[in-house]
């Protein structure tokens, strides 16, 4: 795509290379991408590309926001929980799709830009945490859907016992070299998983990062 196209280009390119279900496009459709992209790219907002952040962080690709949006298997849900909040974006898409979106992020300066972005773009039904991902938001605790939007080598347990019984979990795991998305369902106590596809995200990591 070339600069100067549209959200709703965008959105149908999205839509050629990954059928989207109507009410993710309708999501993918609400949420302006612009406002949630670094100053500087603005012209390139609307782009299938990653784009570089603060602290050599990436905001996704709406391509794979998408894919990670769908594959949530997200319709009908009450809560989601977001390990990596990031630029935002991906816990304003799935808050037009569930009632509540509870989303931690690890980089302070990172979660109070994407802060200003929800109260910018008017979205109040996204919670934020400054914290370690990887321990989960117990207090709110168990969640319908649990995404990490960044790769993982293993899942703490601390988020499966945080995630409902009829839940998905759904991260990128790393293999072999190769980050592959994988779905982690869990029934009667009992964790089962699949994997879907390779991906690329940036690795999650320990601790906090103040400023």
């Amino acid at each position: 795509m070339t600069v100067g196209t549209t959200q709703e280009q965008m959105v149908e390119e999205i839509d050629k290379k990954f059928r989207l279900y109507p009410h993710v496009k309708k999501a993918f459709l609400e949420v302006n991408r612009k406002l949630f992209v670094p100053t500087g790219f603005g012209n390139i907002s609307y782009q299938l590309d990653a784009l570089p952040m603060q602290k050599n962080q990436w905001i996704s690709s709406p391509l794979t926001v998408a894919k990670m949006t769908q594959y949530l298997e997200i319709k009908g849900v009450d809560t989601v929980l977001e390990i990596g909040c990031g630029s935002g974006y991906q816990a304003a898409i799935l808050s037009k799709l569930c009632r509540r979106v509870f989303t931690i992020e690890r980089i302070d300066s990172l979660l109070k830009e994407a802060k200003e972005r929800f109260r910018k773009d008017d979205i109040n039904n996204i919670f934020t945490r400054y914290d370690d991902g990887q321990r989960g938001w117990k207090e709110y605790a168990p969640y319908e859907r649990i995404l990490f939007s960044a790769t993982a080598k293993e899942i703490p347990k601390v988020l499966f016992e945080q995630l409902a019984d009829g839940g998905i979990l759904l991260a990128p795991i790393e293999q072999n070299n190769l980050q592959i998305i994988t779905l982690f369902y869990k029934r009667n106590g009992k964790i089962s998983k699949k994997t879907i596809e390779p991906c690329y995200f940036v690795p999650i990591l320990n601790g906090r990062i103040k400023g």
